[in-house]
């Protein structure tokens, strides 16, 4: 293996990379880190790889380990992370929503429902255990196998399906508890509420319909919501979606709320 194949396999994935990243870490700066270390090491340890998997399990590997290493030091979010940051927009809205605001003028911070729900699948995913939210983000966003996502986090074929379980499982739950898209008494009800803010004459209804999200999906199954919410997850690049502006300052005052909760 050279270096000029491991520079192309890494160029040629790059940007599934970072936005693998940037979904287990939701912060621009820790993911943009993370990935440059990710090369460092990789360039660094290239004389280890045998070819006992692709280069690009190996590389996915490497990174998946260092996000484990960032993730483990800090709080794992709550189901009610929005509910909190709500809460702290609510209690002093002339700051927030003219932050709100600000972005929603520029180009890339244009709200859009579809890259929402992919937001609040990072969101949710961000309660998970840290082995649960890799594979679960492996598996369904980025389409590894079983057998390869066992070589990223070094486990057995067992665990990762064990863990792939779990991890749908109490993601299915959270949505069915909270998401208003489905339930009619789900307590979160911040997609209507921002596209009211930035897309007063948008027919939110007609999008939900686009999405395959709404209060008439009863007839599909905890299965199948899942599974639509993946499929928009995979169709979503959260660098280079529609808005990434404001996902990115919302993943950031998630944070701050969270961090000032400790």
């Amino acid at each position: 293996m050279t270096t000029q194949e491991l520079n192309d396999e890494f160029e040629n994935n790059r940007s599934k990379l970072r936005s693998f990243v940037f979904r287990l870490t939701a912060n621009k700066a820790d993911t943009d880190d993370i990935v440059q270390e990710t090369y460092i090491k990789a360039s660094a340890k290239l004389y280890t790889f045998k070819g006992a998997s692709s280069l690009k399990t190996w590389i996915f590997s490497i990174a998946a380990n260092l996000a484990k290493d960032d993730l483990r030091s800090k709080k794992r979010w709550s189901s009610d992370a929005m509910d909190l940051a709500k809460a702290e927009t609510l209690r002093d809205p002339d700051k927030y929503l003219s932050q709100f605001l600000r972005i929603n003028s520029t180009p890339t911070g244009i709200f859009e429902l579809n890259e929402h729900i992919n937001f609040c699948f990072t969101c949710i995913g961000k309660t998970l255990d840290v082995d649960q939210q890799v594979v679960i983000l492996l598996k369904e966003v980025f389409g590894f196998k079983v057998a390869e996502i066992a070589e990223i986090i070094n486990d057995t074929e067992g665990v990762v399906k064990h863990a792939l379980v779990d991890a749908r499982k109490i993601m299915q739950d959270t949505f069915e508890q909270r998401c208003s898209l489905i339930n009619k008494a789900g307590v979160c009800y911040q997609c209507s509420e921002l596209n009211g803010i930035f897309n007063p004459k948008q027919n939110f209804q007609e999008e939900k319909l686009k999405a395959g999200l709404h209060n008439d999906s009863h007839d599909k199954t905890s299965d199948q919501l899942f599974d639509i919410r993946a499929r928009i997850a995979q169709a979503i690049d959260p660098f280079s979606c529609t808005g990434p502006d404001i996902h990115f300052f919302h993943f950031e005052h998630v944070t701050n709320v969270l961090n000032s909760k400790e």
